[in-house]
């Protein structure tokens, strides 16, 4: 559709050329059914002195539309969960370790501390009576503090996931839905994905390996954490792991184009699944 501009306008006709939000708008919003020379009706419109001055004001204007747009999708709803579970990996990694150190470091003073997350809580509870032991049950509260984020953002991820992508987190689960949002870089991506890219998912270190020649083509990646494909017979994982990365980039298209739930495309991977999961009992 061509906008309604005068003919020797320009693209900036009525901008302010110090107005860079203003000239980011007119290269968003404006059309015109064929090329003209622009530079020379910027200058006549009174846009731009000369030429070197229109094309100084188009680099401005196009690189403030240029940082609104990765502004723009930075806040994507898709973004945000992505960041969460990410920060919900990382919180979970850092707590586990810094958990081992502390098992290591309160059983010089009780060698009944269990490990992990679970023995922090337990030494976050003494009472320090030297300055040693009040480290120690400083660092036991960091990582309880760390534990409860994880399990705050994991609280977060499984309430707006669904939101996001209505169809991707009822077939994965929530948490797996925005791991798959993570290592697609987000859900356009994933929609424009195929089926067998999404499959291998999370094991770009064994696809690497097999195309140089040094292992096996791997047959799934983080899609292995779902029971679907977990709870499957190993002789049978491959069909079940290619018809749930099926089903799911079919889930992420719909979600991306129109967001609407559609149930029958999970009833057909039930369907799938379930004649998969009857070879196992016929052998």
């Amino acid at each position: 559709m061509s906008d309604q501009r005068p003919e020797s306008a320009g693209w900036f006709v009525d901008v302010d050329p110090g107005d860079l939000d203003a000239g980011a708008a007119a290269i968003y919003d404006r059309t015109a059914e064929h090329p003209r020379d622009w530079p020379a009706e910027a200058v006549r419109a009174g846009f731009a002195a000369d030429e070197a001055d229109y094309y100084d004001a188009l680099h401005e204007a196009t690189l403030a539309a240029t940082r609104e747009a990765v502004q723009e999708r930075e806040r994507s709803d898709d973004k945000q969960l992505t960041h969460a579970v990410r920060a919900m990996d990382d919180a979970e990694r850092t707590a586990n370790e810094l958990a081992e150190r502390l098992a290591e470091w309160a059983g010089t003073f009780d060698r009944d501390v269990p490990g992990g997350v679970d023995g922090a809580r337990e030494v976050a509870a003494w009472t320090p009576e030297t300055p040693a032991e009040e480290r120690v049950v400083s660092l036991a509260e960091r990582v309880v503090d760390l534990d409860d984020e994880r399990a705050d953002l994991r609280s977060f991820v499984e309430s707006h996931a669904p939101d996001v992508a209505p169809n991707l987190a009822e077939m994965a689960g929530p948490v797996l839905a925005a791991r798959l949002l993570s290592l697609a870089g987000g859900l356009e991506s994933l929609a424009k994905k195929p089926a067998g890219t999404v499959q291998v998912l999370g094991a770009e270190d064994a696809l690497f390996a097999h195309l140089r020649g040094r292992g096996s083509s791997p047959k799934h990646g983080v899609i292995f954490t779902h029971e679907y494909v977990r709870g499957t017979h190993p002789d049978h994982r491959g069909s079940a792991a290619r018809a749930f990365a099926g089903k799911l980039a079919i889930a992420a298209r719909i979600d991306y184009y129109s967001g609407d739930f559609k149930q029958s495309v999970h009833d057909d991977l039930t369907e799938r699944m379930a004649t998969i999961r009857e070879r196992e009992v016929s052998q």
